[in-house]
């Protein structure tokens, strides 16, 4: 499995972990720990250190009842950590963001994915990506992060998560962006509620869109404090358990906080999975 980025092949035989990198005042694990620039490139570099192959910069955040950022504040958070970080690492570099003037700036600043978390729908978000040759990931939710977790209702959340991928996958290629340069990410958290979070977790295989990679996020979210009574700093264990068992599954991507200790485990589920033997 691989996902084409604009100057090279990003292989994907082996899963491999997401750093997030927050560059926000108000993101809910970690808000205003890296909202400098120096701050957020040297958190980038240790997590690369740590065996993070992508860094997720995000300048607005998502977390439910977060108010949005102006496309200006969004700009001057992301892309001076962009052209940093680009300048000292060849670390993947993926923009966390829904506008489609961020996308641009941040992958002309060499940004090579693109991570949406309304899966490209805002007027002109197709043709951003398109244009800018860079990856994306196409994400699910329900509503938006203002709204999202007041009273999510399915019918079927895993038939209905997975159609909306595809038809966005579908948007998406026939605008001129190829599978290859495609993920999904079933939107864990977002506008679910914890029992709808754990179908879709436990199903993770159902929801695979071809040969698009799958993409999974789960680290210290609010399910972790609502199943086990854990607060944001105690849910490293949860967040572990789930990874371990999104690759067992076949994610590709897990996207995480706590880097080095998730590369173990996905390492280790990994492993264990292809029972083959140890390089």
């Amino acid at each position: 499995m691989q996902l084409v980025l604009p100057n090279r092949v990003f292989d994907l035989s082996e899963p491999c972990v997401m750093g997030v990198l927050n560059v926000t005042p108000d993101s809910f694990s970690d808000g205003g720990r890296y909202a400098t620039r120096d701050a957020a490139v040297t958190r980038a570099l240790v997590m690369a250190g740590e065996g993070a192959a992508i860094i997720d910069i995000g300048g607005e955040s998502t977390r439910p009842g977060a108010a949005p950022a102006s496309e200006d504040e969004e700009l001057s958070r992301v892309i001076p950590v962009v052209e940093a970080l680009r300048a000292r690492s060849d670390v993947v570099i993926s923009v966390d963001t829904t506008k489609p003037a961020v996308m641009r700036a941040a992958c002309a600043a060499g940004a090579e994915l693109v991570n949406d978390v309304t899966a490209l729908d805002a007027p002109g978000a197709i043709e951003a990506v398109a244009q800018s040759g860079a990856a994306v990931c196409l994400m699910h939710m329900q509503g938006r992060p203002q709204t999202m977790q007041r009273a999510p209702q399915y019918e079927n959340v895993v038939a209905e998560v997975r159609a909306f991928l595809e038809r966005r996958v579908e948007a998406c290629t026939a605008a001129g962006i190829a599978a290859a340069r495609i993920a999904v990410d079933p939107g864990i958290g977002f506008g679910k509620t914890l029992a709808h979070n754990l179908e879709l977790l436990g199903r993770l295989e159902q929801l695979r869109v071809g040969d698009c990679p799958l993409l999974v996020g789960v680290s210290r979210k609010s399910m972790f404090g609502q199943l086990l009574g854990r607060t944001v700093d105690r849910r490293l264990p949860g967040s572990l358990a789930a990874a371990a068992l999104a690759v067992w599954q076949g994610a590709a991507i897990v996207r995480a906080h706590d880097v080095a200790e998730t590369v173990d485990a996905v390492r280790t589920a990994h492993q264990i999975r292809r029972g083959g033997a140890v390089p």
